[in-house]
């Protein structure tokens, strides 16, 4: 269900910092029309620590309504509180999500222990398939492969979205799991080189400007069309990086706003790219050919 690209969609707000959920509709149904394998709502790139439980569980509502059964949604529900993320976890699935994301407990560094034990407790919470996010960068913890082993032998455990950066850890996990545990890439420009690897695909920030595109990719790359994924991978590397100029989502949002797609909107702590990060963000738009979608007003 969740094999190939999907998209760590962005929340959208309005001016006034309300959700904006014309333009996350919006959002969600151009994703569907491009193809798109899988949606991935208030996730970390959706500033999901600045919403509400309700905003949280109505994002989660509007993909599934927009998805209409025929895109899985896997939702995120992570965080520090494992009680809290458990009970998440089970209104998300009363809601009718098909998975649920849930990146690893922050600050408090758990050892590998308190990490399969907060993602066992998790999946004993729900009968969703789980994937568990690995993100050291971000989160100060990171889940180790013989970690991994351990947590792919709980039932509905079914994958990772490993986003260390280590290629050797990730060879060795997939060295370690069986071959139906869900291996996907956190980082766009690891995609193709985890594929390689025997990685089932990626839950990718890009997707969200050129979604025909990076599903594209990874497809290419599953079937073995490694020339052709590697024609698309070299064109739109520009934009993979760029979207990391400054923390995530900040670029992203801001170029979806280049794009006419929705006004670039933050919730503190986050705030606008500097005006320097703008101006390279729009130089790689256009490097990338989209330029003729730049400057266009925000639909209604």
């Amino acid at each position: 269900m969740f094999t190939g690209c999907g998209t760590a969609l962005v929340t959208p707000f309005t001016r006034d910092l309300q959700l904006d959920e014309t333009a996350f509709r919006r959002l969600v149904r151009r994703q569907i029309e491009a193809g798109i394998d899988f949606l991935v709502p208030c996730g970390t790139t959706g500033e999901s620590p600045t919403l509400t439980r309700r905003e949280h569980l109505r994002v989660v509502e509007m993909a599934i309504e927009e998805a209409g059964g025929k895109t899985p949604v896997l939702a995120g529900a992570g965080g520090y509180n494992t009680a809290e993320v458990s009970e998440l976890a089970r209104e998300l699935e009363e809601l009718g999500a098909d998975g649920i994301l849930s990146v690893t407990p922050y600050y408090n560094k758990p050892t590998q222990e308190g990490l399969f034990e907060h993602y066992r407790t998790i999946a004993a919470a729900t009968g969703l398939p789980i994937i568990v996010y690995s993100v050291q960068g971000r989160t100060g913890v990171n889940i180790e492969p013989a970690t991994v082993e351990r947590l792919a032998g709980i039932p509905n455990i079914a994958g990772i979205k490993e986003a260390s950066g280590n290629i050797a850890q990730m060879a060795n996990i997939l060295n370690r799991v069986p071959d139906d545990f869900l291996v996907l890439s956190g980082d766009d420009a690891v995609t193709l080189p985890l594929v390689a690897l025997g990685g089932r695909g990626i839950i990718s920030v890009a997707s969200n400007e050129i979604p025909e595109p990076m599903t594209r990719l990874t497809r290419l790359a599953l079937q073995g069309d490694y020339a052709g994924a590697r024609e698309v991978y070299r064109r739109y590397l520009p934009l993979m990086e760029i979207n990391f100029i400054e923390s995530n989502p900040i670029p992203v949002k801001a170029a979806l706003g280049l794009m006419g797609l929705l006004e670039p909107v933050y919730r503190l702590p986050l705030v606008p790219p500097k005006p320097e990060s703008l101006a390279k963000i729009a130089a790689v738009l256009e490097q990338v050919g989209l330029t003729a979608q730049l400057g266009a007003p925000v639909a209604n």
